[in-house]
């Protein structure tokens, strides 16, 4: 079995006369007369009393349509899969290109705001206006850092750093003093550590909040006042997002009200509460890609992983290089950009078939709330759910598991025993957990 992924290419019109807004993704644009041919048959369903949510194509690409607060309507268009990938791939495009609508619709919603979106009265005011989003929208659809999969799994992507006390302390002080209740830091565009009431707010809010912060540090600013709305807490209302950088990779930020101003955060707050944990910042941007302390040791044979912790919407992940090299008679491992590609597809392949997700169950709600399609029919005559999952590819074999507060997903050598997959997961789901707490 072979993994393999499409570009996408995203477009915006309205939902009542179909006047394309915009269009991102692929170089290559669709036709005007596609577009239309694409808006025309979805509203041809509509006035029969069919919602038509997606199709494949016979070359084995996919349609997505989604309509949102009955004034947008989003259509995602991935390319050509190879042959011979059948429905394996098919039901797991599906589940990324929802996943991609929703997204882009809430990034929308928080930059402009609902009213803005839903009330628009000059669409030609309106296309100017969603220029602002192309950069968050451009990052969600090429993916342009493998590491972090928020924005798939809509659980916040998280660094665990060796001192996480100190850097909690900071953050509430810091929070606090800044008027406001919900804060952050990031390094390397993960969370090191947030007040409670950051982590109170919905899943898919805090991955494109993250998201924007990491859009707003590429954009060489060291710091930002920027309004958002939060498409779920405060789709109407914009709140004050205040960001600082207070090193390379390592950022600061608060959601608060009309106080303090950016000038005087900045002159004061940031010295008073980041400077003396200058070096602290530096040893957690050691931790780097890893996202691990070195407390954690995992074995020789991981060459990537994803774990969750389910209650909180958070994860970890990593691709760590290999530790010794290995015999020239094993079969070449994949590259670490590929583990990557590899992991996400492996997400999707047991969330879509075997780990049941809440996010998912939204989007069967939403198709119609019938038995879904990407699902097992052996599964689907069973009351329990699977708790292990293996896969052996071409590129490596996989493993997932789920107990009631993690789910891990887990890719190995070729070399590694298929009866060890389970030990192999079981020991690296117990070095994460007992040296971190996570």
């Amino acid at each position: 079995m072979m993994f393999q992924e499409g570009s996408v290419q995203l477009v915006c019109l309205t939902a009542s006369s179909g006047v394309p807004l915009f269009t991102r993704g692929a170089s290559r644009q669709l036709p005007f007369s596609v577009i239309g041919s694409l808006n025309g048959v979805h509203m041809f369903g509509s006035g029969q009393g069919v919602v038509l949510s997606s199709c494949e194509t016979e070359g084995g690409g996919r349609v997505v349509w989604r309509v949102f607060q009955d004034s947008v309507m989003l259509i995602a268009v991935s390319a050509s899969h190879q042959a011979g990938q059948g429905a394996d791939s098919s039901k797991g495009e599906h589940l990324r290109l929802q996943r991609l609508l929703e997204n882009v619709w809430s990034c929308m919603v928080m930059v402009l705001g609902q009213d803005e979106l839903v009330n628009a009265r000059n669409l030609e005011r309106l296309k100017k206006d969603l220029r602002s989003c192309f950069s968050l929208i451009d990052e969600l659809l090429e993916e342009r850092r493998p590491g972090i999969l928020g924005q798939l799994t809509h659980c916040a992507d998280c660094l665990l750093p060796p001192q996480p006390s100190l850097l909690q302390e900071a953050v509430q002080g810091f929070t606090k003093a800044a008027d406001s209740e919900f804060g952050c830091l990031l390094i390397h565009g993960r969370v090191a550590a947030a007040t409670e009431m950051w982590w109170r707010l919905a899943p898919q809010e805090i991955v494109l909040l993250l998201a924007l912060m990491r859009s707003l540090s590429d954009s060489g600013a060291a710091s930002c006042d920027y309004p958002v709305f939060l498409p779920q807490g405060s789709p109407t209302v914009a709140h004050r997002l205040l960001r600082f950088q207070l090193l390379p990779g390592a950022d600061v930020c608060v959601l608060c009200g009309p106080t303090p101003s950016l000038q005087g955060a900045e002159s004061t707050l940031v010295c008073r509460f980041w400077s003396p944990l200058t070096d602290t910042l530096r040893n957690c941007l050691a931790v780097g890609e890893h996202c691990l302390p070195a407390s954690v040791t995992l074995r020789p044979d991981v060459l990537a992983f994803l774990l969750i912790h389910r209650e909180s919407h958070r994860s970890i992940s990593c691709a760590p290089s290999p530790s010794c090299a290995r015999p020239q008679s094993d079969p070449p491992s994949p590259s670490e950009a590929r583990c990557w590609e590899l992991l996400k597809l492996f997400y999707i392949f047991c969330t879509t078939r075997y780990f049941k997700q809440e996010e998912a169950e939204a989007a069967e709600e939403v198709e119609g709330g019938a038995h879904p399609e990407n699902t097992e029919d052996f599964v689907r005559g069973f009351s329990h759910q699977p708790l292990k999952c293996y896969l052996v590819t071409d590129e490596c074999k996989c493993f997932a598991l789920q107990t009631p507060q993690h789910q891990l997903f887990l890719l190995t050598p070729l070399t590694a025993p298929t009866f060890a997959l389970n030990t192999i997961a079981a020991q690296t789901l117990s070095s994460i957990t007992a040296a971190t707490s996570f």
